[in-house]
């Protein structure tokens, strides 16, 4: 396979928190393995603006060193080259100091994006300025990172502040997960191939697993997550879009607005979540490993670093089929999947002794993207039918060839698709919305009945109270491995 690389225009892309740790760590790690494959105009601009002083001399060290550690292989005179196209300006995004220099550096006749990886608390501060100062125009886009809000009231307020200065079709809400190749290809196996669509629905599916696991712990983000939580952090944004693109209609055409028109649908046809279909968790310390409390230093903390649900989507095609729901820290492994597991045959010709077999679409984002169809075959050998279940792989790496490590991370796709100006992969206003309407309850129940965590084992699979959670339907969940 050879990877079609398509240039895009010319460009200014200025990123405000370009000292930050995920500038440094994904953004220009990413925009550089873009200009080293050619995707990147000769003419492209880019502008980090922070408070911190430096000159540009200082910033392209900084970068060089994070495309070091963060960038992969690395070619000195393409580093180089890419250097050469970075400038830093000190601006105070609250401020009137380093404007007049951004606005020196702007140039007519090319895209400008403003990329807003700062706190959302100086989304608005961004916006006014950017207008004022005559540096954003009628085409001009902005990105801007999670948390979106941390409910459903600062969700449109903060909506309310960006559409003061931008319309929505210049607002770009980015969430790294629906940049993952794997997520794409989602779309491709079910609106591209015949066999998949007519048995997409309520009928033949007899549930559907979405996990989200991570072995780290919070880390340096204990004072931020602390105030957030895993529903916060994870379920409102990422689970919750993955949940869409695995049960939306097919959209009239693969068109920004027809798809998150479709997505929006499926939020709104979600049930609300009973008490007793949900489990929080917090992953306790051991002798050698400190625990969520010691990390957050709050030894009474009842914020959930686990979260395992069961919930519905009430429309003609998902009518009765559960989706399940999980995604917690300091689990035993590192992985992402979706996973559709198919109902049984009607009726088994093999007889009982030939167990219970159900067919199984897996969808894995991390690690080893790709996807497996689990079917049932006879075992080899003599000694009668007896059955097994094995996995069609298609591990990318692997049916692609080489050139899949060529693929573009999420970051680096999803800003590509900034300068080309397709909101495909970036979510609405309103759908983020109604993300929020719907995870608002959940949150405020467990606040109204002073819910606290149960406590599961640093490198387990979570609290026992989620496996109860699939077995009293007659479940289990997929190992996490």
């Amino acid at each position: 396979m050879v990877s079609r690389v398509i240039p895009v225009d010319p460009f200014d892309l200025v990123i405000f928190g370009g000292t930050g740790d995920l500038a440094r760590r994904k953004i220009l790690p990413g925009l550089y393995r873009r200009f080293s494959s050619g995707q990147m105009p000769e003419t492209a601009q880019i502008i980090a603006a922070a408070r911190s002083e430096m000159d540009d001399a200082g910033y392209r060290q900084m970068i060089s060193d994070a495309i070091d550690e963060f960038g992969g292989d690395m070619d000195k005179s393409q580093v180089s080259a890419f250097l050469a196209k970075l400038s830093y300006v000190c601006v105070d995004a609250k401020g009137t100091s380093g404007w007049n220099d951004l606005v020196s550096k702007m140039r007519d006749g090319v895209v400008r994006a403003f990329y807003f990886s700062v706190a959302p608390s100086l989304f608005g501060d961004l916006a006014e300025r950017l207008h004022s100062h005559g540096i954003a125009s009628a085409d001009s886009r902005i990105v801007v990172e999670k948390p979106f809000g941390r409910d459903l009231a600062t969700a449109k307020e903060l909506n309310g502040v960006l559409a003061k200065h931008f319309n929505e079709d210049q607002i770009y809400r980015i969430d790294h997960y629906l940049g993952k190749e794997t997520v794409q290809n989602l779309m491709a196996v079910r609106f591209g191939n015949m066999l998949f669509e007519p048995l997409w629905n309520a009928q033949y599916i007899d549930h559907i697993q979405i996990t989200v696991a991570e072995t780290v712990g919070v880390g340096g983000r204990g004072s931020y997550y602390d105030k957030s939580g895993a529903m916060r952090d994870m379920v409102q944004n990422h689970l919750m879009q993955l949940l869409c693109l695995i049960a939306m209609e097919p959209p009239a055409k693969f068109d920004p607005d027809a798809v998150r028109d479709e997505k929006l649908k499926v939020i709104r046809a979600l049930d609300p979540v009973q008490p007793h279909h949900i489990v929080r968790g917090q992953y306790s310390g051991s002798d050698d490993q400190q625990g969520y409390r010691d990390h957050v230093e709050s030894p009474r903390s009842r914020t959930e670093s686990y979260v395992a649900m069961k919930t519905h989507i009430s429309n003609w095609r998902w009518a009765g089929t559960p989706f399940y729901l999980r995604t917690g820290k300091r689990l035993r492994a590192r992985t992402s999947e979706i996973a559709v597991v198919f109902k049984e045959t009607p009726h088994s010709i093999f007889g009982p002794e030939a167990g219970s077999h159900r067919n199984a679409l897996v969808i894995r984002l991390q690690p080893d993207e790709g996807i497996t169809m689990d079917v049932t075959i006879k075992e080899p050998g003599p000694g009668g039918m007896r059955l097994i279940d094995v996995p069609l792989d298609m591990t990318f790496a692997e049916a692609l060839g080489p050139d899949v490590e060529d693929v573009p991370d999420a970051y680096e796709r999803l800003i590509m698709d900034v300068i080309r100006g397709n909101q495909t992969l970036f979510m609405r206003g309103d759908e983020v919305e109604a993300a929020w309407a719907w995870t608002d309850p959940i949150i405020n129940g467990w606040e109204a009945r002073n819910d606290v965590p149960k406590p599961y084992d640093s490198g387990s699979a979570g609290p026992d109270d989620a496996l109860m959670l699939m077995h009293r339907d007659g479940r289990k969940w997929r190992e996490v491995r």
